[in-house]
């Protein structure tokens, strides 16, 4: 929201928001890299899944 409003001033000329719209605006930014830090964690952590060996199975009494 912050973010829609800091630019939606710039197109219907209207006054200076304070300045707390425009800090907040920049922590989009930061949101961002959270969410694409949790997104690269995730992928390292199925790749590491998916390539751990299987256990060996236990051999069959037949």
């Amino acid at each position: 929201m912050a973010t829609l409003a800091t630019v939606a001033r710039l197109f219907l000329g209207t006054e200076p928001l304070p300045s707390g719209f425009s800090w907040v605006c920049m922590l989009m930014g930061l949101g961002f890299l959270i969410a694409a830090a949790g997104v690269i964690r995730s992928t390292t952590a199925q790749r590491r899944h998916v390539a751990a060996p299987s256990p060996p199975s236990a051999p069959s009494a037949t």
